[in-house]
């Protein structure tokens, strides 16, 4: 199974590690706007592999959804984080 989730922050890249790590997918695609945000969260989430003990392939890709192709699910983690006094 591919799963995609669009949004690599704190939420996002969470959701990715849980999904690595209980073996839901064999592939995990992370999407943000930011540059190279979601790709430095894949390759960090990549590097602990071993030691959280998953095979689950994690990539991420700035804004092109191409890579995205093939998923069986997606999970929307993006928004506008909260500022002070806007609860």
């Amino acid at each position: 199974m591919k799963v995609t989730v669009v949004g690599a922050g704190a939420v996002g890249a969470s959701c990715a590690e849980y999904i690595a790590i209980k073996d839901f997918a064999s592939e995990v695609v992370l999407v943000d706007i930011k540059e190279g945000y979601a790709e430095g969260k894949a390759m960090d989430l990549m590097q602990c592999a071993s030691l959280n003990g998953f095979d689950t392939k994690i990539s991420g890709s700035t804004s092109d959804y191409s890579k995205t192709a093939g998923s069986d699910v997606a999970v929307i983690t993006s928004g506008i984080p909260r500022k002070p006094g806007n609860d």
